[in-house]
C-alpha cells in the first residue's frame, strides 16, 4: 500500500474518558457519625466507591450533639451566614473530618437545630421544628459550596430531610449563583417518611408563594418536602428495581404515586450494595472469631459467644434466629409479636433481638426472656458490636418488612452465612433467592401474605430445614457467601444517573 494512501485513511479516535464529577451528598445521616437505619450505611459507603472511580465525592450532615468530635477527629474550619426566609439569618460552623481515610465530610453546626440528643426526635416523639431544622442544614449546605469554591456539579439529596436541595438549586438566586449550573439527583430510601409539617414553616423556607402548590409544596394544606424535592430534583432514584415500580402503586407511593409517576422517566430503582470494608467475616474486627465458606468453624464460634451474650442455652444443635431492626411497624412488627411467641412455643429453635421503636414493640421484645428462659434474648438500644455478632452468629435472619425499599441486613446476612427469611417485597425480593426444596437452590426463604400464619409457616420452613435437609442448608450458606453485593455496580448505575441529570438541568 502506497504512503498517500495511508494518508487517506482517517486517524484513529482516541476513546473519549468522561470527566471526573464532583458530586456532594446531602444527608441526615453517614456512619459512623449519625445512623438510624440505612441511610446512614449509604452515605457512608457511596461516596468512597464513587470516589474510587475517580470522582470528587463529599459528605455534608449537621453536628448532632451525639456525635463524638474528638472520636472522630472533627475540627472547626470557618463559619458561615444562611439568609433564610422571612429576613431571618442564622450563623453557623462549618466543621471537617475525613471518613474511613478518603471522604472529607462537612458538618454544619448550630445549636439552636441540632445541640439535641436524638436525630429527628425524642423520647416524647418527633421534634416539630424539623422542617425548620432541616431547612437550614439543607441551605447552609448549598451556603458552604458557595464559600468554599466547592462547586459540585451534581448535589445528591437523601429523603425528605434534605429534599430541599433541589428546590433551593432552582429557586434561590438561579441565574446570578455559582451554582446555576449544578444537577440534583433525590434518592427515596423510605417513601412512609415524608416531612410533613404545619404551612407555617412555609415561610421560613423562602422559596416563593408561588411554590405552595399541590404538584411541589403543599399537601393538604401543609407542606411535604419530599413531595417538593420529587418536584424540583433534575433526576430521581429509589434503592430497587422492584422498589421503583412499587411506589407507582397508590399503596406504595403513600400518597406520592401520582407525582412520582409523572416522572417515571425519570425515576430509576438502583440496588444498594454492602461495604465490605465493614461487612465481611473473614476479617470483621468486631467478631470474636473471621471466617470464609471453607472456614466456617468461626461461624461456630461466633454462635457459642452470641448465646452466652443474651442468656441463650448453649445449645449448638438448635437454630437461632436473629433480629436487627428498628422496632415499628413498618419492619413486620406486628407479624412478629404473634409469630414469634407460636413458633418458640411449638418449635425447638432461639431468637436473639436487637433494636430501638415504639414503646409498645419494645415492651414486646422485653417480655420475651421471661416468658421463654433460655430460648429468647434481647437487647433495647444500638449496638455495632452487638450487630456483627447477630449476623455473624445467628443461623437464619428474620426481616418481615411490610415493605422495603432495599434493605441492608439480609444481603450482610447472606456475607455471613445466615440465611435470610423475608416477605417478597422489594429489595428484599430482588436480592433473596427463594429456597428450592426439591433441588436445595436459593439463597434464603421468602413468603408473600403479611400475616402472623405466613411468618410463622416459613420459620417453620426454615426450622425443617435445618433438622431435615442439613445440606441444603449448608450449600445455601456458600451460595450466599459467595454473591457480589460490592458497591462498584452501583456507584457506576448512579454514575450514569449524575451525568443524565447534568444533561438535563444544561437544557434546562
Amino acid at each position: 500500500m502506497s504512503a498517500q494512501r495511508r494518508k487517506r485513511r482517517p486517524a484513529a479516535r482516541k476513546k473519549k474518558t468522561p470527566h471526573p464529577l464532583r458530586i456532594l451528598f446531602v444527608a441526615s445521616e453517614c456512619a459512623p457519625y449519625a445512623k438510624v437505619g440505612g441511610l446512614g450505611d449509604v452515605v457512608a459507603a457511596l461516596p468512597k466507591a464513587l470516589r474510587r472511580l475517580g470522582h470528587d465525592a463529599r459528605v455534608i450532615l449537621p453536628l448532632y450533639a451525639s456525635v463524638d468530635r474528638a472520636k472522630h477527629g472533627i475540627a472547626f474550619e470557618r463559619s458561615a451566614c444562611v439568609h433564610m426566609g422571612r429576613g431571618e439569618e442564622q450563623w453557623i460552623g462549618l466543621h471537617a473530618a475525613t471518613l474511613d481515610g478518603e471522604t472529607p465530610v462537612w458538618f454544619v453546626d448550630c445549636a439552636r437545630f441540632f445541640g439535641r440528643p436524638g436525630i429527628y426526635d425524642a423520647p416524647w416523639g418527633e421534634y416539630g421544628d424539623n422542617a425548620f431544622r432541616f431547612a437550614l442544614f439543607t441551605k447552609a449546605a448549598l451556603q458552604i459550596c458557595k464559600d468554599t469554591g466547592f462547586l459540585p456539579d451534581v448535589i445528591h439529596a437523601h429523603d425528605w430531610p434534605s429534599a430541599l436541595a433541589p428546590a433551593f438549586l432552582k429557586t434561590w438566586d438561579r441565574i446570578l449563583s455559582p451554582l446555576s449550573a449544578t444537577a440534583s439527583v433525590l434518592t427515596i430510601h423510605n417513601i412512609g417518611y415524608q416531612g410533613v409539617s404545619h404551612a407555617s414553616a412555609f415561610s421560613y423556607l423562602g422559596v416563593g408563594g408561588e411554590h405552595f402548590a399541590s404538584d411541589r409544596f403543599e399537601d393538604h394544606g401543609r407542606i411535604n418536602l419530599l413531595k417538593a424535592g420529587i418536584a424540583f430534583a433534575d433526576a430521581l432514584t429509589t434503592v430497587s428495581p422492584t422498589h421503583a415500580a412499587e411506589i407507582l402503586d397508590p399503596v406504595g407511593g403513600c400518597g406520592l404515586a401520582p407525582f412520582l409517576a409523572a416522572r417515571r422517566n425519570d425515576l430509576t430503582g438502583i440496588l444498594n450494595g454492602v461495604d465490605e470494608e465493614h461487612w465481611d467475616p473473614a476479617t470483621d474486627p468486631w467478631i470474636p472469631a473471621r471466617y470464609t465458606a471453607a472456614t466456617l468453624g468461626g461461624k461456630t464460634v461466633c454462635k457459642r459467644e452470641l448465646q452466652k451474650r443474651f442468656g441463650l442455652d448453649p445449645r449448638l444443635e438448635i437454630p437461632v434466629f436473629g433480629i436487627v431492626s428498628r422496632m415499628v411497624h413498618q419492619k413486620g412488627c406486628e407479624l412478629m409479636k404473634e409469630a414469634i411467641p407460636q413458633a418458640l412455643e411449638g418449635m425447638a429453635m432461639q431468637v436473639v433481638a436487637l433494636g430501638t421503636g415504639d414503646r409498645a414493640t419494645e415492651d414486646f421484645f422485653r417480655s420475651l426472656p421471661g416468658r421463654f428462659p433460655g430460648r429468647a434474648g434481647v437487647h433495647i438500644g444500638f449496638s455495632n458490636e452487638l450487630g456483627h455478632l447477630i449476623e455473624a452468629g445467628s443461623d437464619f435472619f428474620l426481616m418481615p418488612s411490610l415493605y422495603e425499599p432495599c434493605g441492608l441486613s439480609q444481603m450482610y446476612s447472606m456475607k455471613y452465612g445466615t440465611l435470610p427469611l423475608v416477605r417478597a417485597t422489594g429489595g428484599l425480593n430482588d436480592t433473596v433467592d427463594n429456597y428450592d426444596e426439591a433441588t436445595g437452590a436459593g439463597t434464603g426463604f421468602k413468603f408473600q401474605d403479611p400475616t402472623p400464619g405466613a411468618l410463622r409457616d416459613t420459620i417453620g420452613w426454615a426450622v425443617s430445614t435445618w433438622f431435615d435437609r442439613p445440606a441444603h442448608l449448608m450449600a445455601m450458606r456458600a451460595r450466599g457467601m459467595a454473591l457480589d453485593f460490592s458497591w462498584t455496580h452501583a456507584a457506576r448505575e448512579y454514575e450514569k444517573v449524575y451525568r443524565s441529570a447534568i444533561a438535563r438541568r444544561r437544557e434546562g
